[in-house]
């Protein structure tokens, strides 16, 4: 039994960081806590919120010694949103972390010997999001909240005005003016208790893609308000289909190609250093006779790789995706609209695998499809460290782990994007 004042106070040294941004530090009894807003080297007064058999979750009450390697949050709201974690953390620091988080999750999960994994800084420390997602609940009385997710609190909502220090300043501005004429109780967005709301910079333009409501809605009158927001997409709750209801499709230009930002087609949220990102995957791409590119969404790598000379196969379950780019068409690079794990083993082997799944990884059959046929080389993009590290382990000794780099595309959160490059075992 933990031995804690009638306060439930407990003073804690913080020695790492958690793959969440949490600080680590040991409760009197042994037991493992993670306390949000910590740093390593704080000492620290914590409040015990959560007490399981083997850890326990803590608030941070107050800060005893401050460790030197600390930075002052930009944002004043940094306290109570979940928005982001490391704010406190110099950037120089966060890059280390993260570095960690991978190469702990490659061990730990993996399985696998790795002793230090680079990471490629961004640009842009803040200011660098072109979409943003925020939700809004419709309270008692005609009051209305709309923001980010509280910290440890995922069901409460923070209202967010200009706090934020991560959007791309247009959509900051885009997001004010929709707040300033919604009306009383949001009157002039669709009915319902609780949208998404999910406003995107491109250069046409800022669109914006309303999620739940009822369809029987209008954007009319409140598009009249708020001419910096010339799109309008809607998914009903009612129909689940994604439609257009003001404006037109706007077009976009990424990494010097033209697309088409049909409805919710997926784009990293970090422009700058996404294209780093890509420059690596195409420099180690080589130069392959065939490929399939899994997860293809826009089809990027597909493209590259086709005007390259490769026989390529792009596969992904956004068809809008799929359609999006403005570029001719090249006869090397067909694409297929479905799930991976549905398609994947119809166009192995080949020289090159490229994989860019969701968070949550692959699919528990698609390692073995892999492993059925398997091809020369496998580039795995995730935004995952632990699911990656999962799926790596699934491959199992047929293929030696050659190149691995990650890029951070989400600064001021412990998110990151790890590129491994796979090479087919010799003796395969």
């Amino acid at each position: 039994m933990l031995n804690l004042p009638a306060s439930g106070l407990a003073d804690v040294t913080i020695r790492s960081l958690a793959s969440d941004g949490s600080g680590v530090g040991e409760l009197p009894d042994g037991r493992i806590i993670f306390i949000p807003r910590s740093a390593p080297g704080d000492k620290t007064r914590v409040k015990v919120t959560a007490l399981k058999r083997r850890w326990a979750r803590g608030q941070l009450e107050e800060i005893l010694n401050p460790t030197e390697e600390r930075s002052s949050p930009l944002c004043s709201l940094y306290d109570k949103c979940g928005g982001c974690s490391l704010q406190h953390i110099p950037y120089s620091e966060q890059l280390k972390w993260k570095g960690r988080f991978v190469v702990e999750a490659l061990s730990r999960i993996g399985g696998l010997e790795v002793d230090e994994v680079p990471v490629t800084a961004s640009p842009h420390l803040s200011r660098y999001r072109n979409r943003m997602t925020f939700t809004l609940r419709r309270l008692r009385a005609g009051r209305v909240v709309a923001g980010l997710h509280g910290l440890d609190r995922p069901s409460h909502v923070i209202d967010v005005k200009s706090e934020c220090i991560l959007p791309e300043p247009e959509i900051t501005s885009a997001w004010i003016s929709l707040r300033d004429n919604w009306g009383t109780g949001a009157r002039r967005l669709p009915l319902g208790g609780r949208l998404r709301l999910t406003l995107r910079n491109s250069k046409s333009g800022i669109d914006l893609l309303i999620e739940g409501g009822t369809s029987a809605w209008s954007p009319e009158a409140l598009m009249k308000q708020v001419p910096s927001v010339s799109t309008v997409w809607h998914e009903p709750s009612d129909t689940g289909a994604i439609e257009l209801v003001y404006g037109k499709v706007h077009e976009d230009i990424w990494v010097g190609e033209k697309l088409l930002l049909v409805g919710d087609v997926f784009l990293q949220v970090n422009r700058a250093a996404a294209q780093l990102l890509q420059e690596y995957v195409i420099a180690t791409s080589g130069s392959p006779d065939s490929a399939v590119d899994a997860y293809c969404g826009v089809g990027y790598y597909g493209r590259q790789l086709a005007n390259s000379g490769a026989a390529v196969v792009g596969i992904d379950v956004n068809g809008a995706a799929l359609t999006s780019s403005c570029e001719k068409r090249s006869g090397n690079y067909p694409t297929v609209q479905g799930a991976v794990e549905e398609h994947l083993s119809n166009f192995l082997p080949v020289d090159l695998l490229i994989l860019n799944p969701p968070r949550s990884g692959l699919e528990s059959t698609i390692p073995l499809q892999i492993l059925d046929a398997p091809p020369e080389t496998i580039i795995y993009i995730s935004c995952d460290p632990a699911t990656l590290a999962r799926d790596l382990k699934r491959l199992g000794s047929a293929y030696a782990l050659i190149d691995y780099e990650a890029f951070d595309l989400f600064p001021q959160t412990a998110h990151i994007e790890t590129v491994v490059v796979l090479r087919r075992s010799e003796n395969q």
